[in-house]
C-alpha cells in the first residue's frame, strides 16, 4: 500500500530537538546555527515536542524557522502532555487538551500548520488514545491544521495496535529497531503492509552506539549493562576487521528496511548534524553486514544494506 507521505521528500536524516534543554541546556545561539544549517540542506526535517523543554525547544527553534518559507522544510511535533507553567508535565489526551496543545505548538513554532503531529507517549493510555487523541488529531488533518497524524512511543507493540485500529499516516518508533535491537520487526512489516510511513529515533540506543562500549556508555538513558557492553565490543571488532566506524554501522543499518523513511537524531551542534550525514553516506562493503549476520549480532530476518550509494534526500515510496 502506498503511504500518504509517499510523494514528500525526506532526507536521510532529520534533527531531533529533544536533547537542546536536557541536563545542561546548549546556547540559544548554538540552536540557531544548527537549525539555519539544516535548512541550508536538501529536504530539511525537524522533530519536536511541547514536552522538550516545556516549549522552550519549539520557541527555539520557531525563531529561525521564520527566515525561510514554510513550504521548503518538513516539520513534526507531537500533543498529549499538558505542561501548564509551574506544574509537572502530565498526560492529557482528552480532546481539549489535543486541540490546545497543538495550538500552542503552532503559536510557539511561529508557523500556521504542521506537516506532522504525533500523539506522545500515550503508554497505559490505548483507549484514550484511540478513541480521543488520535481522532481529534484527525479531524485537525482534515481541516488543514496537520497534514499527517501519527504517534511516537519507546515501545513497539502499542503502535502496531495503533496501525491496525486507527487512521494514521505515521510513526516515530524511539530505539527499538537499531543494530542492538530488532524485536520490532513485526511493526515494521506491518507499517509497510499498511503504507505507514515510520521515522526511527533514538537508534543509537541513548549512547551506546555512538560512543561505543567506553566506561558509563549509556543504553537506554542508563548505564549500559554487561551483556550490551560484550555486545558492542563484538560489534566494534568487526567493525575494526572492515574499517567500517560503529556510528556508519549503526545509521545505515535501519534505513535498510523498506518501511522507514527517516531517522531522527538529537544533535546539539552542527559538527554533531555533520558527523551523522558523514557517517550515513559511508560505503560499507556487503561482507560486514555477512559477518554481523554470521555473528548472530543480528536478528537473521533483518534486512542489510545494500551496496549502493543513495542520496541524502529521496522520496519515499510504498509499494
Amino acid at each position: 500500500m502506498t503511504s500518504k507521505l509517499a510523494a514528500w521528500p525526506m532526507p536521510r536524516i532529520g534533527l531531533g530537538t529533544g536533547w537542546w534543554t536536557a541536563r545542561n541546556a546548549i546556547p540559544q545561539e548554538q540552536v540557531i546555527e544548527l537549525t539555519r544549517f539544516v535548512l541550508s540542506r536538501p529536504s530539511p526535517f525537524f522533530d519536536t515536542a511541547p514536552l522538550y523543554g516545556s516549549g522552550v525547544s519549539e520557541t527555539w527553534l520557531g525563531a529561525p524557522l521564520q527566515e525561510i518559507a514554510r513550504a521548503s522544510y518538513l516539520l513534526a511535533s507531537k500533543a498529549g502532555y499538558a505542561i501548564d507553567s509551574g506544574s509537572q508535565a502530565r498526560t492529557d489526551l482528552s480532546r481539549d487538551g489535543i486541540l490546545r496543545s497543538v495550538e500552542n505548538s503552532l503559536k510557539r513554532l511561529g508557523v500556521g500548520y504542521l506537516d506532522i503531529a504525533h500523539v506522545h507517549d500515550p503508554d497505559g493510555f490505548l483507549k484514550e488514545a484511540l478513541d480521543i487523541a488520535l481522532p481529534t488529531l484527525c479531524e485537525l488533518r482534515d481541516q488543514g491544521v496537520i497534514r499527517a497524524v501519527g504517534a511516537g512511543m519507546n515501545q513497539w507493540p502499542m503502535l502496531a495496535e495503533f496501525a491496525r485500529h486507527a487512521d494514521v499516516d505515521c510513526f516515530l518508533l524511539a530505539g527499538r529497531y537499531t543494530l542492538l535491537e530488532q524485536k520490532s520487526l513485526p511493526l515494521l512489516d506491518l507499517c509497510l503492509e499498511k503504507g505507514i510511513a515510520l521515522f526511527l529515533g533514538g537508534v543509537y540506543n541513548t549512547g551506546i552506539l555512538a560512543t561505543g562500549a567506553v566506561p558509563e556508555a549509556k543504553y537506554n538513558y542508563v548505564p549500559a549493562p554487561p551483556p550490551i557492553m560484550e555486545r558492542v565490543k563484538r560489534l566494534e571488532a568487526i567493525c575494526a576487521r572492515h574499517d567500517v566506524s560503529l556510528q556508519a554501522a549503526a545509521l545505515q543499518f535501519p534505513l535498510a528496511h523498506p518501511a522507514v523513511c527517516t531517522l531522527i537524531i538529537g544533535a546539539n551542534s552542527v559538527s554533531e548534524f555533520t558527523s551523522a550525514l558523514t557517517a550515513v553516506e559511508a560505503p560499507i562493503a556487503p561482507g560486514f553486514w555477512d559477518e554481523l549476520r554470521g555473528e548472530g549480532l543480528i536478528e537473521a530476518e533483518a534486512l542489510v544494506p545494500k551496496n549502493v550509494r543513495r542520496t541524502s534526500a529521496s522520496r519515499v515510496r510504498r509499494t
